[in-house]
């Protein structure tokens, strides 16, 4: 039994020296040595590198750097949150700036009108996008709730409140400055007026503060392009030799009609006259003969005697086209005299109800003044002093024109439109 033991758990002094062993090592200590303080081993040390001033300096530098991109970071977030919420106006608000204004005082401005709550933040944000630079001058209506964001957008797209001016066709260039200079929004003089013919009556939008040469500057260019497109489509056979004269022309139809589907048909009557060398006898050419620029005052009515008015513009007296425009036509006209209707039409009055009868001849035409005479209870004017001249030189774009006797056909051949009936 005792040799089983041994081989299971080895030989008696091995046994012995284990439990020796156990025993030594948990001897409970005496109260004295329980009183001693344990020791305790040395802490690691540590080396010189790390101990180096220029070590300790580093981090705390690099600890600075984490700490301020940190912050940084956070603030970044935070600003661009505030400079993207909705904004603190309760109700949209119209802010003017000035042109040449900084970045600084468009700041002041907007925080003055209750558009921004900070001007540090805006202006930051705007740097941020890189658009110092970009802010346009203009009147802005500024939406309710409008963030930072939406005001600089608007700003640098120029997306400012649009006003507009409308030019009437038939115009002169005269009456046309008279119109921008009368407008309160625009600003700045014009330093001459623009030669006659040379603007497109448009509707024009701008914005406060833009001016009035700026207006028209847009104006000559769009007539320019304007008539370089239509110049190159005109009718091939067309006897204008420029296309200034199709401009003279073209002013001249558009004061003889203000009826959109009568003016390539009133183009053709002149067309034709200039081909057969017979002058064109236009009311609206003595009105300018005797007016220029200012137009014809409401309650003149031209005679007898003005059509023998001695100016280079009387198409009474003088063959051909006058040596300019007398008005500013409109594209239409331009349109109108670069491809006329295809007609042998040399005379047109009105027919009574606010267009025209046109003829081909002269025999016609008498028949045509005689319905309009009945139209108009028998009283068709016994002399040119009896009506107006044949399209509005007012302000208004021009009105159905109104028939104007004129003389009997000279026996050179060269008839006239309309019939003086006393004659």
């Amino acid at each position: 039994m005792s040799d089983i033991r041994r081989d299971r758990y080895g030989s008696d002094s091995d046994i012995l020296s284990a439990r020796l062993s156990s025993s030594s090592r948990a001897a409970p200590k005496s109260p004295t040595e329980m009183l001693q303080p344990e020791v305790v081993p040395p802490p690691p040390q540590r080396s010189r590198a790390v101990r180096h001033p220029l070590v300790i300096f580093l981090n705390f530098v690099l600890t600075l750097v984490i700490v301020a991109v940190i912050a940084g970071g956070a603030g970044l977030f935070i600003g661009r949150m505030q400079f993207n919420k909705p904004g603190a106006l309760d109700q949209a608000r119209t802010v003017s700036i000035d042109r040449g204004t900084s970045l600084g005082a468009i700041a002041d401005i907007l925080t003055r009108e209750g558009a921004i709550t900070s001007k540090w933040l805006f202006m930051a944000g705007v740097w941020m996008e890189r658009e110092q630079n970009n802010l346009k001058a203009g009147e802005y209506l500024i939406p309710a709730h409008a963030s930072m964001r939406d005001i600089m957008e608007a700003m640098v797209g120029g997306k400012g409140i649009l006003y507009s001016i409308s030019v009437p066709e038939g115009l002169t260039s005269q009456q046309i400055v008279d119109r921008l200079n009368a407008d309160p929004v625009l600003v700045g003089d014009i330093s001459e007026v623009p030669p006659e013919g040379s603007l497109l009556p448009e509707t024009y939008k701008f914005t406060r503060g833009d001016t009035r040469e700026n207006i028209l500057s847009r104006m000559r260019r769009d007539r320019d392009r304007t008539l370089t497109d239509i110049w190159n489509r005109r009718a091939s056979d067309s006897p204008l030799k420029s296309a200034e004269e199709l401009v003279v022309l073209a002013s001249i139809v558009e004061k003889e009609t203000g009826i959109a589907d009568e003016r390539s048909r009133v183009a053709a009557v002149f067309i034709n006259r200039l081909r057969l060398n017979m002058r064109l006898q236009s009311d609206p050419t003595v009105v300018y003969a005797k007016f220029g620029g200012k137009g014809k005052p409401s309650d003149y009515t031209l005679s007898k005697d003005d059509l023998s008015t001695d100016s280079p513009y009387n198409t009474y007296t003088n063959g051909g086209l006058p040596p300019g425009p007398i008005a500013n036509p409109g594209r239409a006209s331009l349109e109108a005299v670069a491809n006329p209707s295809r007609t042998r039409d040399l005379y047109f009055v009105a027919d009574g109800s606010g267009g025209h009868a046109f003829a081909e001849t002269y025999e016609d035409h008498l028949r045509n003044v005689a319905r309009w005479r009945q139209v108009n209870g028998g009283n068709g004017g016994a002399a040119a002093a009896d009506a107006p001249d044949a399209a509005d030189d007012g302000d208004a774009a021009p009105a159905a024109p109104v028939p104007v006797a004129k003389p009997k056909p000279a026996a050179s051949g060269d008839a006239p439109m309309a019939l003086q009936p006393d004659q």
